[in-house]
């Protein structure tokens, strides 16, 4: 099957193994992120801690979800993920979500915040680069931009107090863009 998709793939514009790059580089941020969320939500303590955890605990589920539903595309395209989790790690996307020296609930949000900007700018780069040529993994890239822009504004919102309108899940990790990828 992934000889077949290539082709198809290369044969609408792309460059396969550009595209392969982009796309591991994104599931290694999305799993390097659901790590450093698991950190962060169990440093968001105290009263003001405890208003953004469940808060955290939505965007980190959903961008374990982002992860899992890459992994297939990626081997449809006859890519593979690195045997090794270090050098996967290293070829994330975003630089590491780190714990912040003073972990403050500002100074976790402004971390979260970072993230999010930098998953939005991806999944912008990888829509912009399939659309038009490649309709699966664009779509997908677009479900997922449509998750990450949510989570960008909630942290938005909590660190500024600025209204976004986007309102919590109603279910942890509910994923409504990407579910339909994880059937």
């Amino acid at each position: 099957m992934s000889e077949h998709n290539r082709r198809l793939v290369k044969r609408a514009g792309i460059d396969v193994e550009k595209l392969l790059d982009m796309l591991l580089k994104a599931a290694a941020a999305e799993f390097t992120t659901y790590y450093y969320y698991t950190i962060l939500r169990n440093h968001a303590a105290g009263m003001d801690g405890e208003t953004i955890k469940e808060i955290i605990e939505d965007a980190r589920l959903e961008d374990r979800n982002h992860f899992e539903v890459l992994v297939p595309r990626i081997y449809e395209l006859g890519g593979e993920l690195s045997r090794d989790i270090v050098d996967f790690s290293k070829m994330a996307w975003c630089s590491d979500a780190y714990l912040p020296e003073n972990p403050t609930v500002e100074e976790i949000l402004k971390v979260l915040l970072q993230a999010e900007r930098c998953a939005v700018g991806v999944y912008t780069e990888i829509c912009n680069y399939t659309m038009g040529k490649d309709p699966r993994t664009y779509d997908l890239s677009l479900a997922i931009l449509h998750e990450e822009i949510e989570h960008e504004a909630w942290f938005e919102e909590l660190l500024t107090g600025k209204p976004s309108g986007h309102f919590r899940r109603s279910k942890p990790g509910e994923s409504p863009c990407v579910s339909k990828f994880l059937r």
